[in-house]
């Protein structure tokens, strides 16, 4: 009875979001209690095991997949699968997930305490002791062809089990087991990046709110002309997330570029170059903001504009500046091609918007259940000419990125060179890039007064 009404409140709560996402945009208003988001969490999480798990074993040729955490120390694969209720592994915590005759996928769990209702408790005391030997019991059940461990060299992600888990793991395993023991990489990335419908709905909505915060945080509301500093505003982000009963992943920065003799430096406007700085009229603001809601992540990166005096509308030339900043966004998601690298995109993209006079720097990267995510990362800021293995690894459908770059424009008006920096989260399908709820096309203007 009790998974039946969770699994009526689960489908208002996907109408709910839905209809939200799709109408007035006021996305903060439909934010879930803590109690639906509890609904919501575990039974994505099952529809996940359910829907992605069988491809991604038979892709991975991986039949066995081990998850080994202890309190505290949790794999970051293993926490995207606890349920909502925990908040951590408890003592050491075991889950497995087989891939049966028939190809579907059971989940099992060798735990000291229930854990939740996607898993079987594998572990009974009365049979085994100690639940190693229950872990063997099951291998010895399924007779695994290859046992998938979660060991990455280029996804700390995918690369959650620690080395004395490891050690204690093939002290007892059987030795003709050995040799099937491989790395989960591809099957961990590949469960971490890929999205299903169910959550995209919810994706959305959770964007919007992201936008919804930044367009307050923009404005008259919240800034006070020559009184407000770049490290108030920030601060401010960190209040209104938590009146809203949410969490940042990080803490926000907000920089200003003016007309001064200040030259942009990409680490002190991620860092803290900008924290004291009044806000003044005739700045051009920057902030990267990003929340985390029902275990997804948001990282957006807007512009806002203090009018100067005697302007009543944003100067043609920074404009014209901004626009240059979604001309490179289309560029370089007009590449995004299923089976091409990040590394390739990243060239290709580069190049054709070098040719088109624009002065690019690409550093886009997965999103979803971590802020920074496992999957094709498309350059890095400090690495123009490609990522070392994650930028190897090819695009898949049904994935979600932060299209993040900017553009350096040289400015007569402020006779120096500023950069367009923008962010935005993206999905990606048979049907191309698609923007969740939009991006800024626009600068948001705060006016003088």
């Amino acid at each position: 009875m009790r998974l039946f009404l969770s699994s009526i409140l689960y489908l208002l709560i996907i109408a709910f979001c839905s209809q939200v996402s799709a109408s007035d945009k006021k996305s903060i208003n439909g934010i879930l209690s803590m109690q639906e988001r509890a609904v919501f969490i575990d039974n994505i999480t099952q529809k996940r095991v359910e829907l992605l798990l069988p491809k991604l074993m038979e892709e991975a040729g991986i039949d066995f997949w081990l998850l080994i955490s202890r309190e505290y120390n949790e794999d970051p694969i293993l926490k995207t699968l606890l349920p909502a209720k925990w908040l951590s592994a408890r003592r050491t915590t075991m889950f497995i997930f087989a891939k049966n005759e028939d190809k579907s996928v059971s989940a099992y769990a060798i735990a000291p305490y229930k854990v939740g209702s996607i898993f079987e408790k594998a572990w009974d005391k009365t049979r085994h002791t100690d639940q190693w030997q229950a872990l063997v019991a099951l291998i010895n059940q399924y007779k695994p062809k290859k046992i998938g461990i979660n060991q990455s060299k280029y996804w700390a992600h995918a690369d959650g089990l620690v080395s004395t888990d490891k050690e204690k793991f093939f002290s007892v395993l059987p030795p003709e087991y050995h040799e099937s023991v491989i790395s989960a990489q591809s099957l961990g990335v590949g469960w971490l990046e890929q999205r299903i419908p169910d959550e995209m709905s919810i994706y959305n909505q959770t964007v919007s709110i992201a936008h919804e915060i930044i367009a307050q945080g923009f404005s008259n509301e919240v800034i006070k002309v020559g009184k407000t500093t770049s490290n108030d505003l920030a601060w401010w982000f960190r209040e209104r997330v938590r009146e809203l009963k949410l969490q940042v992943w990080f803490h926000p920065s907000v920089n200003i570029q003016r007309k001064d003799n200040k030259n942009f430096d990409h680490v002190d406007s991620f860092t803290n170059g900008y924290q004291e700085n009044t806000i003044m009229p005739g700045d051009l603001i920057h902030v990267d903001f990003g929340i985390t809601y029902l275990r997804l992540n948001t990282d957006t990166q807007q512009h806002a504009y203090v009018l100067d005096v005697k302007e009543n509308k944003v100067p043609a030339e920074l404009v014209k500046a901004f626009d240059s900043g979604n001309k490179l966004q289309d560029i370089f998601t007009s590449n995004f091609k299923t089976g091409r690298t990040g590394n390739e995109v990243l060239r290709v993209s580069r190049n054709q918007a070098i040719e088109q006079g624009l002065k690019p720097t690409i550093y886009t990267h997965p999103i979803g259940f971590h802020g920074h995510g496992a999957g094709t990362t498309l350059g890095m800021w400090d690495s123009q000419q490609g990522v070392v293995g994650s930028g190897d690894y090819p695009l898949h459908y049904n994935t979600t990125y932060s299209i993040e770059l900017n553009n350096a424009v040289y400015l007569k008006l402020w006779q120096k060179e500023i950069r367009i920096m923008l962010e935005e989260e993206a999905y990606f399908d048979e049907k191309g890039v698609h923007y969740l709820d939009g991006r800024q096309t626009k600068l948001h203007i705060i006016e003088n007064k």
